[in-house]
């Protein structure tokens, strides 16, 4: 091992593939188990097998170990989606460790043999490495979520689609969750954790709670349940892409910017280019800035923005005898955005720094490169950096002093020349500036293609919450159709009711007429007839079949009968003869009858009287009449019946006279 701390007490899974792909069916893994808890030496419990990668899981959901060690975090995941969603998946107190760096990951063999760790091209002896290394805290964290926390109270039951109980239920449920709202607040004030609370009101309570708090999952006194009526679902808040964070802080070799002035600004870069940290002062002199430098690393390299490097800047680069480095002219500053595009920081000072400490790393990055090609695992290859950067040696000559340092010194090695690396022409250093441009605008096109995945599903996430509002409109635009439909329905069937009442008491004053008038049955009309002076009328509204029919099938027209003729015009022989075979005791009309129908009625012995001179009292379609009245008119009819068969007689003596004179002639 080296100097670095070990992890005590702890679980570490090493994992390697064994044989197939992640991306295909049924891979398998090497997997190895170093054990450090309950043990009373330095000695570590080992475990070895081959498992399948639901297995794997398995086990780290059974054991919940503190480190899943990898040389490749992309074993354990087909892309960065699934990778994410595998991080999701892990224990809260599980960390997933690429043992061999963060985005420029070196092979696993320099890194075990610079830590001391064996190794052999084999996934069993690889899973072990990676175990070992991650147990002395070798390696980057990946992580892709913050150390914030949602935890999100809901409706656990749909409110459903209504019914006469509708109200009382949505109202439940909504005051449940404000209930369990309620008591997760107090769980979280409790453990003394910030959070912020965003509630959605509804009828009767809460629909949704929504807490934001500072801290990990672990660190919340609230687990996800559901519950009857509400749910509690807890979640880490995403970052926006994956990050790696050092198991431990080192004081590696650095990249400095640094922009002074009134307000002085420096950024630190790794010598892999990942940006370490950023600041900026108006009140901190130099040697405070210099103790934050030393506390974020060794700078190797320090840079300015602009041609000459300025005073100040020199100065810091003399106080870490480092490396310096100044562009061939002032940087502008849309080069400056465009570099610095994807970096937070929080003044245009800042922006400067950065933009010079990344420049030089794009300057030296092919030499960087190949120095670490060169360097052997076993040599610190940040330390050859460093070296070859301030002495301007070449990386042999580097190595022989490092290993000069190491054993001693060597008086043999003393003759031995120095291999310089040769000067580059302009047109090759022209060439290598032009494959670093490309380099990074190919390495821009890759994050705008990152940028344009994660906005698609941004989109798409937009898209599933706009159909979800849309459905919710749509349920509610029902909800208030037939709303509205039944006010609709409870307005007409209350008019239909009035109505109802209007006739009711229009039929029950009726009733009381007709009852104080008579009664329809001819049984009962002598019991209303009590002194016999009326007589009942049979109303035909017109003089036709049809208004015979009607009368015949409401009331009946009975032999001795008073018949009523409303309009007594139009009728032809068939309905007189219809009417005559009734023997109606006497046919009252309003109007003159035609000439065809009132013979038909003279010859059937059938009474005809005007209406006029007999008073009838209606209710609707119901008559009565003085029988006084009656009785008169069918005298008056009787006597202008006989005058008109003494007419007829007559005429016919008459004709019979006629009739013989004209044969008497003959």
């Amino acid at each position: 091992m080296n100097d670095r701390t070990s992890a005590l007490d702890s679980v570490v899974f090493g994992v390697d593939i064994q044989s197939g792909d992640i991306r295909g069916d049924s891979p398998s893994y090497a997997l190895v188990v170093l054990d450090t808890r309950d043990t009373e030496s330095d000695e570590v419990r080992i475990e070895r097998d081959v498992v399948s990668f639901r297995k794997l899981r398995r086990l780290i959901e059974r054991d919940e170990p503190r480190v899943v060690a990898t040389d490749n975090m992309y074993e354990l995941a087909t892309d960065k989606d699934d990778l994410v969603r595998f991080l999701r998946w892990l224990p809260h107190g599980t960390q997933l460790v690429q043992v061999t760096g963060a985005e420029r990951p070196e092979p696993l063999s320099r890194v075990a043999s610079r830590h001391g760790v064996p190794y052999d091209k084999d996934p069993m002896k690889e899973a072990e490495a990676a175990a070992r290394l991650a147990l002395a805290n070798v390696g980057y964290e990946v992580a892709a979520f913050e150390n914030t926390t949602t935890v999100k109270v809901s409706r656990g039951r749909s409110t459903g689609k209504g019914g006469w109980s509708q109200d009382r239920y949505t109202r439940r449920i909504h005051g449940s969750v404000k209930q369990q709202s309620r008591e997760v607040e107090s769980a979280l004030k409790e453990a003394n954790l910030d959070y912020e609370r965003d509630v959605t009101e509804k009828y009767g309570g809460y629909s949704q709670a929504l807490f934001t708090v500072e801290g990990r999952p672990e660190d919340i006194p609230v687990s996800t349940h559901r519950s009857g009526d509400t749910r509690v679902e807890i979640e880490r808040e995403r970052r926006d892409g994956i990050e790696f964070e050092p198991l431990v802080k080192r004081r590696d070799r650095v990249i400095v910017g640094i922009d002074p002035g009134t307000t002085t600004a420096v950024a630190v870069v790794g010598l892999d280019g990942r940006v370490l940290d950023v600041h900026s002062t108006r009140t901190a002199d130099t040697a405070a800035v210099i103790e934050w430098l030393i506390e974020r690393g060794r700078p190797s390299l320090v840079a300015a923005d602009v041609q000459p490097m300025p005073e100040t800047v020199e100065k810091f680069r003399r106080s870490f005898d480092a490396a310096g480095w100044a562009p061939t002219s002032d940087i502008p500053v849309d080069e400056k955005l465009h570099r610095t595009r994807d970096i937070d920081y929080e003044n245009d000072h800042e922006r400067d720094a950065l933009a010079a400490a990344l420049f030089a790393f794009d300057d030296h990055e092919d030499q960087f490169e190949r120095i670490s090609q060169k360097v052997p695992a076993d040599v610190d290859r940040e330390e050859v950096i460093a070296r070859v950067l301030v002495s301007e040696e070449s990386v042999e000559a580097v190595l022989r002093e490092m290993a000069d340092d190491a054993d001693g010194g060597d008086p043999d090695d003393a003759d031995e020349e120095a291999h310089e690396e040769p000067e580059l022409t302009p047109e090759e250093r022209e060439i290598r500036e032009l494959r670093s441009r490309v380099e990074r605008l190919e390495s821009h096109v890759e994050d705008l293609k990152s940028t344009i995945e994660e906005k698609d599903e941004t989109i798409e996430e937009y898209k599933e919450e706009l159909s979800d509002a849309r459905r919710e409109e749509r349920r509610e635009a029902r909800e208030r159709r037939e709303v509205t439909r039944l006010e609709r329905e409870n307005g007409r069937l209350e008019r239909k009711v009035e109505s109802l009442e209007s006739d009711k008491a229009e039929l029950a004053d009726k009733l009381d007429q007709l009852k104080s008038l008579w009664k329809l049955d001819h049984s009962n009309f002598a019991d209303v007839n009590t002194d016999g002076s009326l007589v009942p009328v049979k109303i035909v509204e017109q003089f036709t079949n049809g208004a015979l029919d009607h009368t015949v099938e409401e009331y009946g027209i009975a032999a001795g009968d008073v018949v009523y003729l409303r309009d007594a015009s139009g009728a032809g022989r068939t309905t007189a003869e219809r009417l005559a075979e009734f023997d109606p005791k006497v046919v009252l009309r309003s109007g003159n009858l035609s000439e065809v129908a009132d013979e038909v009625l003279f010859e059937a012995d059938v009474p005809v009287a005007p209406a006029d001179g007999v008073t009838i009292q209606e209710i609707d379609e119901l008559a009565v009449a003085k029988e006084s009245e009656v009785a008169a008119a069918i005298d008056d009819w009787e006597d202008r019946a006989e005058e008109r068969q003494k007419e007829q007689r007559e005429e016919m003596v008459d004709q019979i006279i006629s009739e013989h004179r004209a044969e008497n002639r003959r």
